[in-house]
């Protein structure tokens, strides 16, 4: 009985040690989460029924900022052009990752030489990148203007006319984000087992065949993941329009991130700010939601 009982306690400390381990291993992570990302969310959704400046003590004033934000056409805007972008920008970081995926994929040679040279724009800062951008597509000397002009076609204003700004942002956000999108459809096609591949082309099926009906399929899960993070960052872009047009012109460009950043702090409006961040996160959430609810549904 004594031997049994000095099995229990044992067992029980060794689980107690594995648990106590655990918690310490996981506990960096978890003290990061709550003090930078759970507490300040929780703040920032008080905030947003005060209007508090940074300076004076919070206010409570109930949902006078919820209010305020559907009578604000600058914040109205915002959403506009961030679903404009959102058009734009997803289908078209999604389709040409996986295409220049499937090229990068091929057996030839010097083939790595190219993934070194598509993953290059990973590496660069987004402000640095972004200024480089800026002159290109600069109306006055920008070098692709120089090379429309070249071969005789008509040039643009890009960044400078409230009809292309929003075009031009999403090239380049395309341009800096494809690399690493490409990468993650890389690691899933080098995954799917070539004699798939070779049974079908004994079978006679083309190339563009075996893409759309074993590829495409094959890598869906990654088309998920890479299609639910482009949204996700979509909907928060703001470096480029910062750095590249400040959401001109006429507010062309102008995003609710921008938003929340000069309400916040160009004219100390943190609370008003934090209701603009709880509508951005609420939109977030629901496009979020409705994007699983289609892949659980085309998985079926």
């Amino acid at each position: 009985q004594k031997m049994e009982h000095t099995k229990k306690i044992s067992r029980k400390t060794k689980r107690e040690h594995k648990t106590l381990t655990g918690w310490l291993f996981i506990a960096p992570a978890f003290i990061c989460f709550l003090l930078f990302l759970l507490i300040p969310a929780i703040m920032a959704v008080v905030m947003s029924f005060t209007s508090y400046n940074g300076f004076t003590a919070m206010k409570f004033i109930g949902i006078d900022n919820y209010t305020r934000l559907f009578q604000d056409t600058y914040f109205l805007q915002s959403l506009w052009n961030i679903c404009l972008y959102v058009l734009m920008y997803v289908p078209s970081v999604v389709i040409l990752s996986f295409l220049l995926a499937v090229l990068l994929n091929q057996k030839v040679r010097g083939i790595r030489a190219f993934r070194v040279l598509f993953y290059l724009p990973c590496l660069t800062s987004t402000v640095a990148s972004s200024m480089v951008w800026k002159w290109l597509m600069n109306p006055q000397g920008g070098l692709l203007n120089m090379l429309l002009s070249a071969v005789g076609l008509p040039t643009s204003a890009w960044l400078n006319e409230s009809k292309t700004a929003m075009v031009s942002i999403v090239i380049i956000c395309v341009w800096s984000t494809l690399a690493s999108n490409i990468m993650i459809y890389l690691a899933a096609l080098q995954n799917i087992p070539g004699s798939v591949y070779e049974s079908a082309s004994i079978d006679g099926v083309g190339r563009w065949r075996r893409i759309w009906k074993i590829t495409l399929p094959l890598v869906a899960p990654t088309t998920f993941f890479v299609l639910t993070m482009a949204l996700i960052g979509a909907f928060q872009v703001f470096d480029q329009i910062y750095v590249l047009t400040s959401g001109g012109p006429a507010h062309a460009t102008t995003v609710p991130m921008y938003s929340i950043y000069t309400n916040a702090f160009q004219e100390s409006q943190l609370g008003y700010a934090c209701s603009q961040a709880m509508i951005l996160f609420l939109m977030i959430l629901v496009v979020t939601l409705v994007q699983q609810k289609f892949n659980k549904e085309s998985l079926i």
